[in-house]
């Protein structure tokens, strides 16, 4: 068993001062059950993400805004030679478990940017945020990467927009249902309306001490079954159950109903692009 103990976070009887990057107050108990609807990481990706770690024998992940633990359970396997995973809360544990063979793996249940690890010989030479970092505070986390990542370490930031912003025939029918329920504005869960960052991710590297930035983007094609469609909505910001009330229901057959009819053969197809952005202390990329 590699599962280490979960860590005690410091000041955790504190109201957060900036969004939770576990997504529990955004999503409540949604995350639990968000990876088994949600694509995960495209091969291409996982291979730079290897390639970023060039010469370490031993290398430690951190994971910021864990969640259900796309990034470790696609890298586990690509990357044996991983010694340790750092997870921000424990909800992807079970399914890491049966990957882990030597490395090990261990929780931190407090925000992100309060991160330290539980061994300070155990630095980081990787963190990465997989579409979580613009619920995190941003700058927070940058500086938490400083601290307490090896010299040479690289921040990754990917991220794929969401079925809200897609503009497959498909994706837009669906989006126009949900605001014929919810209004024009698109939901950020509990926390009222969704606001556009202020400036891009890119901004706010090149802002932090890993301001040596390269931008990778993997187009990819996505096969959604009806099913999956209107059980990946439910464990969206946009289209929570509770945003609808007792109105859940009847949107979930109106949203199958739509959705059958532009299925071929029982399938949604839609085309995305993955973008990661690597960055690295200019000294180390040197």
């Amino acid at each position: 068993m590699n599962v280490e103990p979960p860590a005690v976070p410091t000041r955790s009887d504190e109201p957060c001062s900036g969004p939770d990057p576990s997504g529990e107050a955004l999503f409540g108990t949604a995350a639990g059950e968000c990876a088994r609807y949600r694509p995960g990481m495209p091969d291409a990706a996982v291979r730079l993400l290897d390639a970023a770690l060039p010469g370490v024998p031993a290398p430690v992940l951190s994971d910021p805004g864990t969640g259900t633990g796309q990034v470790p359970l696609a890298l586990l396997p690509a990357v044996p030679r991983l010694t340790h995973v750092d997870l921000v809360l424990d909800r992807a544990m079970n399914e890491l478990e049966p990957l882990l063979k030597k490395c090990t793996v261990s929780a931190y249940a407090g925000e992100a940017h309060t991160f330290a690890p539980r061994k300070p010989e155990r630095r980081p030479g990787l963190v990465t945020c997989c579409r979580a970092f613009h619920w995190m505070d941003r700058p927070g986390v940058l500086a938490m990467a400083d601290r307490v990542t090896s010299p040479h370490a690289a921040v990754v930031i990917t991220g794929d927009g969401s079925l809200w912003t897609r503009d497959a025939e498909w994706t837009i029918a669906l989006r126009e249902l949900i605001q014929t329920h919810l209004g024009p504005g698109r939901h950020a869960g509990t926390r009222g309306t969704y606001i556009e960052p202020d400036r891009t991710y890119e901004d706010d590297l090149t802002a932090s001490a890993f301001s040596d930035v390269s931008k990778h983007r993997f187009p990819i094609a996505h096969a959604w079954t009806p099913d999956r469609v209107v059980g990946h909505l439910r464990n969206t910001s946009f289209a929570l159950p509770h945003l609808f009330a007792d109105r859940h229901k009847a949107f979930e057959a109106e949203a199958r109903q739509l959705l059958d009819t532009y299925d071929r053969g029982g399938t949604l197809r839609e085309e995305a692009v993955f973008t990661v952005l690597l960055a690295r202390r200019p000294k180390a990329a040197s």
